[in-house]
């Protein structure tokens, strides 16, 4: 049964919508009216759900390609989420330590799900369903999910995401080229041919449309990444240092590796292995040890480092 509302709070409310819509220029009657003649909201409408089930459209007829774009979509989700925390983080007028450190959870707990959610892929489908309907599927690739690259970008200086044998040349460098600095991004060296050191066509179509805006980010993110937002808090607080390696763990070796286990499952056969779609080195752009792409380098001891990700590797292979 509803509550009804007393007529002194209706008429208070109305008095302050005409406040409202009178320092804007607006008039309530008319959006009064407006709202007489509207329809009720509705949860499908509200979350347009005819349309989002209209958003998978499988290329074969192969029943867990339906899972494997489902899964994609939502982790792209998760990915909007994330950077939808970051813009509010670095664009906050007067950002206190409270809410850097709310939003930082806020993004660790979607890296956990994300995380967590992995199976879905590793367990999820049949290897001989994926084993074909893969193959019409290039030459896209995983890889080429921008929103990832813009969290990277958002979350730690440049220089961090060079590829490895190039970093410490460029680890205190004043950039001047962000274009060819771009070349040198670890993920460039995940997409070339194994046996020309070219760029496959995965690569050159996802710069095509996307690396005009990733310079972009990259020049805009410079000063009000999350790093040096981080050290904008001169005060020490352990907490915050912990939210910050926490992410840097999930992003950098939980997240591959979880991809790693799931391609190891589907792509791997031995004596060789199965190109992952688009061309894409998976062998040696997905393990941590290879890549070491560590956001907050400063924040690690130099033992922890040398071991990146192999604590991943001791509990998921031997279990302890």
């Amino acid at each position: 049964m509803n509550q009804r509302i007393p007529n002194s709070e209706i008429i208070e409310k109305i008095k302050q919508l005409e406040a409202k819509f009178r320092a804007s220029g607006q008039d309530l009657s008319s959006y009064l009216e407006g709202l007489l003649h509207a329809d009720y909201l509705n949860y499908w409408d509200y979350i347009n759900l005819d349309t989002l089930l209209t958003l998978q459209q499988p290329r074969t007829s192969f029943k867990d390609e339906k899972i494997f774009i489902i899964y994609h979509q939502i982790t792209e989700l998760y990915f909007n989420l994330i950077i939808w925390e970051i813009e509010q983080i670095s664009g906050h007028r007067d950002l206190s330590l409270t809410f850097f450190k709310e939003r930082l959870k806020r993004i660790n707990m979607y890296f956990d799900l994300l995380i967590s959610s992995f199976d879905v892929m590793a367990k999820g489908m049949e290897r001989d369903q994926f084993m074909k309907f893969r193959m019409s599927l290039l030459p896209s690739s995983g890889f080429q999910s921008a929103q990832y690259r813009m969290i990277e970008i958002m979350c730690t200086d440049i220089q961090n995401l060079i590829h490895l044998r190039e970093r410490e040349d460029y680890r205190d460098i004043n950039i001047t080229s962000i274009d060819s600095l771009f070349e040198i991004l670890y993920w460039q060296f995940g997409a070339m041919e194994l046996s020309t050191g070219e760029k496959t066509l995965t690569l050159q179509t996802f710069e095509k449309k996307y690396g005009d805006q990733l310079k972009e980010l990259i020049s805009d993110f410079r000063k009000k990444n999350l790093w040096r937002i981080y050290l904008y808090f001169s005060e020490k607080d352990d907490e915050l240092a912990d939210l910050m390696r926490d992410l840097d763990v999930k992003a950098n070796v939980h997240w591959p590796l979880a991809h790693y286990k799931s391609a190891v499952r589907y792509l791997q056969r031995d004596p060789m292995d199965v190109a992952a779609t688009g061309g894409t080195n998976w062998q040696k752009y997905l393990p941590p040890r290879f890549q070491k792409v560590i956001f907050y380098p400063e924040l690690w001891t130099e033992m922890e480092m040398a071991e990146w990700g192999k604590s991943w590797v001791v509990k998921e292979v031997f279990g302890s």
